[in-house]
Formats: C-alpha cells, sequence, structure tokens
C-alpha cells in the first residue's frame, strides 16, 4: 500500500463539507423554529378575531327589529305632525 499525497487535502475537504452541514442543519433549525412560533401566533390571533366576530354577531340587531324601529318611528313622527305639532 502506498501513501496517498492528497490523503490530508481530503479529510480537509470531508472537513469542511462536514462544517458547511452543520452550519446548513442550524440555519434550517432555525427557521423552522421561526415558522413554527409564527403558525403559533397566527393561531392565536385567528382565535381571537373568532371570539370578535362572534362577541359582534351577538350584539347586533336583526334587520327585522330595525325595520320595525323605524316604522314605529316614522309612524309616530307622521302622527305628531298630524296633530299639528
Amino acid at each position: 500500500m502506498t501513501a496517498d499525497p492528497e490523503h490530508p487535502v481530503v479529510h480537509g475537504e470531508v472537513a469542511e463539507l462536514r462544517r458547511r452541514l452543520d452550519v446548513a442543519h442550524a440555519r434550517v433549525e432555525g427557521g423552522l423554529a421561526l415558522l413554527s412560533h409564527r403558525a403559533e401566533q397566527t393561531a392565536k390571533e385567528l382565535d381571537d378575531l373568532s371570539a370578535r366576530v362572534v362577541a359582534l354577531e351577538h350584539t347586533r340587531w336583526p334587520l327585522r327589529a330595525v325595520a320595525v324601529v323605524t316604522a314605529v318611528g316614522a309612524f309616530a313622527v307622521a302622527v305628531w305632525q298630524a296633530l299639528g305639532h
């Protein structure tokens, strides 16, 4: 067996590739952690928005009730004007 003179260079290249792989892995892990955090925030905001929509739906007046109140008000004004005031 003969010693390959380029053998130390191969070890250096493998070490460099391993370092690059570790850096890339750390970037991917960081990106995944950021995406996970953003997904949790988005889910929380969506839940808050859903609660607000439900609260607004419960406090709104039905269209029929608004029409009745408007008609009664118009009738009251008409009667008041007819009586001469």
